[in-house]
């Protein structure tokens, strides 16, 4: 019998940011570009049924980046927060077996984003929050967004981060097809966690819980070298552990779009199989690729059901 499916990283957009959807589809490829165009103000239609047919039972719906963390105005962002909220926690009360979903944060005013992450979670009934990155050039690791992290800790609920275009960009990437999804959103938001170790943010907040995506958007990979060089630049460490310690213990991540066995059996020899969740990346993926993958890969039936939906009923309570 097939095993349960809960898919964490599945984009939803709202008519108000059909601007920035627009212009990230401008980017991609025309078939991808309707392909995605179709699903992604879609619910209940299309998405349902591909679901059905394509063996995941249930998604975890999330704004789609840049969300709105591209958003200038912060009355405006606040009130989209709220809109955006209030549509997806409707289609999660309509449909409570099919449906969760993360909460968008307005970070525009980290003060806002504490009360709209309060009242998505205690008034709304969803099961964290996702952001899209920084909000203009702002990382979670500044003192101002202090608030937000013990908040989340105090109500149990994962901040998941998700890629975003950096503040500038890479000369690395320039003239090649490098930035974004292929390889700098893993860079930008692999850093964005290591900004929130280094900064002592899980040494103030221990019981936080930060998710991420496509495999661990590079972490996995990088464990001992980042604590031999951790030891090497700085000799008196701030830190009460290794920063090894804070991605094993504070850090979750997602198979979005890492459709690949040997990404995963590493991520899996790094961080456990309690520490990974299946994602698709929908509709930016399809579902029946990544449902073909982690049904065939090379892995225990204890470690299948963890990743497939038992990590991920544990951690956001579905």
């Amino acid at each position: 019998m097939p095993t349960k499916k809960i898919a964490l990283e599945e984009a939803f957009t709202i008519e108000a940011l059909r601007a920035d959807e627009d212009r990230m589809l401008e980017t991609v490829t025309p078939s991808w570009g309707r392909y995605v165009n179709d699903r992604i103000f879609d619910f209940t239609g299309i998405r349902l049924d591909e679901m059905d047919s394509q063996g995941v039972d249930m998604q975890v719906l999330s704004l789609t980046s840049p969300g709105l963390q591209a958003l200038t105005d912060t009355s405006t962002a606040i009130a989209t927060a709220r809109r955006a909220n209030e549509v997806v926690a409707e289609v999660v009360r309509e449909y409570p077996s099919r449906f969760a979903a993360f909460a968008a944060l307005p970070c525009q005013d980290p003060d806002a984003a504490v009360t709209e992450l309060d009242r998505a979670v205690t008034e709304l009934g969803l099961c964290g929050a996702l952001i899209n990155g920084h909000t203009h050039g702002a990382y979670l690791d500044e003192q101002r967004f202090s608030g937000l992290w013990e908040l989340a800790q105090s109500l149990q609920v994962p901040i998941y981060i998700h890629p975003a275009d950096p503040p500038e960009a890479v000369a690395a990437c320039r003239g090649y097809p490098l930035d974004r999804a292929t390889w700098g959103w893993g860079f930008e938001t692999g850093s964005h966690v290591l900004r929130l170790i280094l900064s002592g943010v899980f040494d103030r907040f221990p019981h936080a819980t930060v998710i991420v995506g496509h495999m661990g958007e590079l972490l996995p990979f990088n464990l001992a070298r980042l604590d031999d060089r951790y030891e090497f630049y700085v000799a008196d460490s701030p830190l009460q552990h290794p920063p090894s310690h804070y991605i094993k213990h504070n850090v979750l991540v997602t198979t979005s779009g890492v459709n690949d066995a040997a990404a995963l059996l590493c991520t899996q020899l790094a961080m456990g199989a309690d520490r990974i969740m299946f994602a698709v990346d929908y509709p930016y993926q399809r579902n029946d690729e990544a449902v073909a993958f982690i049904d065939t890969a090379p892995l225990t039936d204890t470690d299948r059901e963890l990743i497939c939906h038992g990590n991920a009923e544990r951690v956001l309570k579905i």
